[in-house]
């Protein structure tokens, strides 16, 4: 064979085995049935999504006594009230007497450290396993702290703390088929519904990314969690009740796909991937979203160069969100138009100020966005009234090439304003000037909410579980206090102090990107307010409870925006 044909035949079978690799890529799947969607030469377009638990959560309208004798379960939780009302648990000491012979009493009593008379929500004691009437069951005295025993009229934070407790507790359960739950009442609607979204949130596993034996299945034998009540005066007809677990999993689903987003790495979620999410919120839910996705030359046309300055060293184009909810059953010509921001920073490399640590937790840098999508598909289920609201992610990546922006750039943003960029690593809020412009001027937002996991700053000050709140506006403020208490997602208002704005005055433009170390939480929500004009305001800093070391994304601000949504619909 001749020199020629020898390369020729070598050509050929590299340029097929490279197609054999690629069409191996493309058509793939692991043992988890995801399909591969990402190639040497392509990035991903799509993102899996994790569906919902199938345990079925039921509301028992009948009223249970003392002896348990009709409910079915081979697990039971029976709900123990704190505070001074003892006669709450009249009904638990007459079962543990008469059918246990007063083992729950002794379990209790060896374990008053961990469980003292149920003052504490979710505390349990070690199962106790026996027989009842020839068939094995386990029991476990289950917390429901000092709200249960004062009135029907329970703390929000209870319920969800309550749906969290019981997940956990049935994932600790093996081989457990049917839960019971044991409480002396049930409370209102917006209990079942925060119950039940706490509970299937907290069911979520992620097994996108693992196979063989890594994949978890920690409830694969559970079919049922029921609960019970000694008390059912007042209790929700049955209708109202099966409909309040179904808006429980409503809120769940939002929190879900918020954590996939978040939890999914850059190679399996991109701008693009993130903006199909969007479209399929959108298709699913035809009647009451619309979505509109702006590309680059879209973006030009409104001046964004703030936003598209930080876009410019990444693979995958910029994608600039747009889904509106509008209530289909609405008469009001001109219902309250809502805006809700969120950072949609799909990797953050901190730019050429490149990162020098935790740059491999940078994928939740698009949590701001991620739970702006996630309340979205919540909000397009639930289908609130009197409201329109407006759903903007600036997706985008901050990475390193040729075109990215430097320190000392000056980019312009589409209200005019030049910035000056001091450092690239503070790229969240230039993404965001943009889109805040967009709610305010090109959308006509009445009010704006904007979160952003912006700065180490806020996560030094008030930790991993609790988000700062920035605004001048009292009564935005106001609200957003009390949708962090519906919610139980915890909030702090922050100062806004004026005479900061020193930090960013700029030689050379109107404003610099960032000022000192010092008060940068302070000087960022400063920086946005300069991109928002004569509007209720506030910039709510999430870079501490948008993920946890020990379980990852969390899910966060899906539940405060959907109260903050909720707050002002019409009755």
């Amino acid at each position: 064979m001749s020199e020629q044909e020898t390369k020729k035949r070598d050509s050929s079978a590299s340029t097929t085995a490279e197609e054999a690799v690629s069409k191996r890529a493309r058509s793939s799947t692991s043992s988890t049935g995801l399909r591969t969607r990402w190639t040497f030469d392509d990035p991903s377009t799509e993102m899996e999504w994790n569906e919902i638990s199938t345990v079925q959560v039921d509301i028992s309208a009948t009223k249970c006594d003392g002896l348990l004798s009709d409910v079915d379960a081979d697990l039971f939780l029976l709900g123990v009230c704190g505070g001074d009302d003892d006669d709450k648990n009249s009904e638990i000491r007459e079962f543990d007497q008469k059918v246990l012979h007063g083992q729950l009493q002794l379990v209790m009593s060896e374990n008053q450290k961990t469980f003292k008379d149920g003052a504490k929500m979710g505390a349990s004691t070690p199962t106790l396993r026996t027989i009842v009437k020839g068939s094995s069951k386990k029991y476990s005295l289950f917390g429901l702290g000092s709200g249960f025993a004062k009135a029907k009229d329970i703390d929000p934070v209870a319920a969800y703390q309550l749906g969290s407790a019981v997940a956990a507790k049935c994932i600790s359960e093996k081989g457990i088929a049917r839960c019971a739950l044991v409480l002396p009442f049930l409370g209102d609607i917006s209990f079942v519904e925060k119950f039940c979204s706490a509970f299937y949130t907290d069911l979520y596993v992620d097994n996108r990314y693992r196979s063989g034996d890594n994949v978890q299945n920690p409830t694969q034998n559970l079919l049922s969690v029921t609960l019970h009540c000694y008390d059912i005066e007042g209790m929700p007809g049955k209708d109202s009740l099966s409909n309040a677990v179904e808006t429980g999993k409503m809120f769940a689903k939002g929190q879900i796909l918020t954590k996939d987003i978040v939890n999914a790495p850059h190679n399996m979620i991109n701008s693009v991937g993130m903006a199909n999410v969007a479209k399929r919120i959108a298709t699913e839910f035809p009647n009451t979203m619309q979505v509109q996705i702006l590309g680059v030359e879209e973006c030009e046309k409104h001046g964004m160069g703030a936003y598209l300055g930080v876009a410019r060293g990444s693979e995958t184009p910029p994608q600039f969100i747009h889904l509106t909810y509008k209530d289909p059953t609405s008469s009001s010509a001109t219902p309250m138009k809502l805006g809700i921001v969120g950072k949609g920073v799909m990797f953050d490399t901190g730019g050429y100020n490149i990162k020098t640590s935790m740059m491999e937790l940078m994928k939740f840098d698009c949590g701001g966005g991620a739970a702006v999508l996630g309340a979205a598909l919540a909000i397009a289920q639930v289908q609130p009234k009197g409201v329109e609201v407006h759903f903007i992610v600036p997706a985008c990546e901050n990475m390193i090439n040729a075109k990215a922006y430097v320190p000392s750039d000056v980019l312009t943003a589409s209200n005019g304003k030049t910035i000056e960029i001091i450092n690239t690593d503070a790229e969240g809020r230039l993404t965001l000037a943009d889109a805040l412009v967009y709610a305010d001027k090109h959308v006509g937002c009445e009010r704006i909410i904007e979160l952003s996991t912006l700065t180490g700053s806020a996560l030094v000050a008030l930790g991993k579980q609790i988000c700062a709140v920035f605004s001048q506006d009292d009564a935005l403020a106001k609200q957003l206090k009390y949708a962090s208490k519906s919610s139980a997602e915890k909030s702090w208002r922050m100062p806004l102090a004026q005479e900061y704005n020193e930090e960013l005055e700029s030689i050379i433009a109107d404003i610099k990107n960032c000022g000192s170390r010092y008060g940068g939480a302070i000087t960022a929500g400063l920086f946005l307010q300069n991109f928002v004009e004569n509007k209720p305001f506030a910039h709510i800093d999430i870079a501490g409870p948008v993920w946890s070391d020990k379980f990852g994304a969390t899910g966060y601000g899906v539940k405060l925006i959907s109260e903050w949504i909720l707050s002002h619909v019409t009755k």
